[in-house]
This record gives C-alpha cells, structure tokens and sequence, in this order.
C-alpha cells in the first residue's frame, strides 16, 4: 500500500506535466555548487520575493553559506511535484522542498523512507511551544513529525467585491439559500455571480470541497477525509447537488481561466464572488495593491463559520542528503519568529506561530489568524490532505463533472476512488 501511494504520487505528478504540454526543466543537470538547495513552486511575485527574504536572512545568520532557488515554475505546483519525483527517484534529494501538511505527499514521502524526523530540532528550538498540536498532528506520523510549517492559509474563503454588494444592498452570504439568494439578484442585473476557475483541475475541486464542508459539517468532513465515513453519504450527494446548482451562476469559460484570472475579474467587478484559498489575498494586495475591505471583501465559504479550512506548506530533511547541517540551519531560520514574520506579510499568507506578531499583517491576515486560532483545523482535498492516488482520481472525477453535471456518476467515481486509495 505504501508503494501505490509513491507510484500514484510520482505518476500524478508526471501526468500533470505531460498533460500540461510541458518538457521537464533542466532538473538534472549538474546543479550550481551551493551549500543548500532550496526545491519550492514559488515563482510568483509574492511568493518568490518572500522566499528571497527568508534565503536572505539565512545567508545573514550563516556567513558564507550559499543557496541554490530550485523554484519550477507552473502548473499550481504540479510541475515542481512531478520534478521532484523524478530527483528522489534518482536519488538526487534537494537540501529542502514544499510540500503541503497532512496525509498526502509528505505521508507519501515518509512512508518511502525518504524523510528524516525533526523531533529533536523542535524540542532544541522550543517549537513545541510556538506551534499548536492540532497543526502539528497534521505532520506527524507514528509520533516523529517530518516538517516545519512557514505559513498558514485559509482555504474556505468567499472573496466579493464589496462596491457590487453596497450597490445591490446584499451582504456576504453565511449560507447556500442566502448565496442563492445574492446570486440571483446579481444575476438579475446582469453581474456574473460566481467567477470560476479550473485551467490548472484543481480549483473546482477546492470548491467542491468547501461546498461539501458546509453541507456535512466539519466531523463527517473528516470522517471522509480519514477513511472513516462513506462517500456513498446522502451528503456528499446533497452537496454534489448544490455544487451543480452554484455553477449555473458561475462563468462558461472557467476550463481557460486560472485562478488569479477569476480574482482579477472580481476585482475589476465583472464578477462578484470567487472561492479560493487565501492566497488570493496575495494576489490582491500584492498584485493588484488593493486595500483589504475596500478593494476586496471576504467571508467564510458558506456554512463553514467557524472551520478553518487549513493550507500549510512545510519543509522536512530528506533523508538521502550527503550532509545535514546546511538543511537543519535553514529550516531553523524558516521556523523563527523572524523569519516567518518577515516571509508571510511579503506572500500574503500569515504565521502559523502563537507568537506571531499581528501587527505586521493587515486586516485580513489578521482575520484569518483569529480563525486560525480559534477555530477547527480541517484539511481540503487537492490541497496536500489525502492519499494523492485519491486525490488524483478526484480531479479527474471532478473534471468530467463540471462539464456533464451527472450527479451520481460523480459520487460513484469518488466511491470507486476511495476504494482504489485508502484514506485511512
């Protein structure tokens, strides 16, 4: 079983790439001679600057050290994934790479035997203390955890445009009759309600999963997600049903559109709602230099108040690497207070730190750490929760059913994925 979950990872990976059309970058040539390679799919103009000024401090702390940016740009992260796969295969780790908390690609990765625990790194940096155990748990597998988190992000997240919702006279809606609702008055005007993208076959899917949280609530949610429910439930039928129905208030060309592209034209008010992880935040704030509450507004997905749908991405040590040392300093600088509160207010995301220092993230960072603190952590599918066979075969469920809308094949292919990748 451990063996199927690295074929599907590796395999997943790579027919993303094919799929994309894309030639494999030039990963394996001899790479520059450098201390430390750092692997990421961070090439954005957010991300790539945060991670800038984490090597910085890096090469602050430890003179004469020396980096290497592994970024492989594209393909939301399937293609540096699909890279990645081919150098552990080769034997050929990175000093440190991205991936996402939970039981997908970094479950994937221990169970190979190609990572090392940083049980004693966290007890020596005191981030036992620092770190809630319930974001903790999500990296730790038979009592060793195998990563270090730098950021948090919030995945349940309806972004409006507030200029559309004052002329209206609507408000963000906290469930799916007032998102009907909203919907059809916007409709009615001749306003997009739900701007929608899936060019990378992944965002309908984070949609979908923030529809099916709302509908089941937060326990059976993760009783799917762990193997411990059926996903033969009326609620996941129930929630397919409502996904079906939000789509016919959503934009016809959501197969050519990435996600920025569905934020962008919330922004400019072409359309009114988009669901997306908060790094739209970054986009907005970053990209577009539009002030939070003003620019953009945002509300919990609905029938998630209260359910912080968690998005973390964490580095671990591979355990493949001729020497240590540079590896364990970085992800010392990336665990620190300083360099997470220097990295997250440049990405748009927040500091999964207790002690983080609020006072540098704006408005909406600082609501989502209220949240983060607050509330239930739940994981989402397509974002690093699940067996990655499963979520495989989840995107290309999803991918045939926002264009047939077929309720019951859908929920079958899920039942027949579930089956042929265990979730538990």
């Amino acid at each position: 079983m451990k063996r199927n979950r690295l074929i599907a990872l590796s395999s997943a990976a790579l027919l993303t790439l094919t799929m994309a059309g894309s030639a494999l970058p030039a990963f394996a040539a001899a790479p520059a001679k450098s201390d430390l390679q750092i692997f990421s799919w961070w090439t954005g103009v957010a991300s790539s600057k945060a991670l800038r000024s984490l090597i910085t401090i890096y090469e602050h702390q430890y003179k004469g050290s020396t980096v290497t940016n592994d970024a492989v740009a594209g393909g939301a992260g399937s293609n540096a994934k699909a890279v990645l796969a081919g150098r552990m295969e080769a034997g050929n780790p990175p000093g440190t790479f991205q991936v996402h908390a939970g039981g997908g690609s970094l479950l994937s990765w221990v169970q190979a035997g190609d990572m090392k625990p940083l049980n004693a790194l966290y007890k020596s940096e005191g981030w036992y203390k620092v770190f809630p155990r319930s974001l903790l748990n999500l990296m730790t597998f038979n009592g060793k955890i195998y990563g270090v988190p730098v950021d948090m992000q919030r995945a349940n997240v309806l972004w409006y445009n507030p200029t559309i919702f004052r002329k209206y006279h609507l408000t963000a809606p906290k469930t799916f009759p007032q998102f009907f609702h909203d919907a059809a008055v916007l409709k009615s005007h001749g306003i997009t309600p739900l701007e929608l993208a899936n060019h990378g076959n992944w965002e309908a899917t984070l949609l979908f999963s923030d529809v099916l949280l709302g509908t089941v609530g937060p326990v059976k949610y993760d009783q799917l997600l762990t193997g411990h429910a059926s996903w033969n439930i009326p609620g996941v039928k129930a929630a397919a049903n409502t996904f079906v129905r939000m789509l016919s208030y959503a934009n016809k060309d959501y197969t050519a559109l990435h996600w920025q592209q569905a934020d962008q034209a919330v922004a400019q008010g072409k359309a009114a709602m988009n669901v997306m992880g908060d790094w739209a935040q970054g986009y907005f704030s970053t990209a577009l230099h539009l002030k939070p509450g003003v620019g953009f507004g945002w509300a919990a997905t609905p029938q998630t108040h209260g359910v912080f749908g968690a998005v973390s991405d964490v580095f671990g040590l591979p355990a493949k690497l001729k020497n240590d040392t540079p590896t364990i300093n970085f992800l010392k600088v990336l665990g620190s207070k300083e360099g997470q509160d220097t990295f997250n207010p440049l990405k748009g995301t927040f500091s999964p730190r207790l002690d983080s220092n609020m006072a540098k993230y704006n408005a909406y960072s600082r609501s989502a750490m209220m949240s983060y603190k607050r509330d239930r952590l739940v994981l989402i599918i397509g974002q690093g929760a699940v067996n990655p066979g499963f979520t495989n075969n989840f995107n290309n469920a999803m991918e045939i059913f926002v264009s047939n809308h077929n309720v019951n094949n859908f929920v079958s292919a899920i039942v027949s994925a579930a089956q042929a990748n265990p979730l538990s």
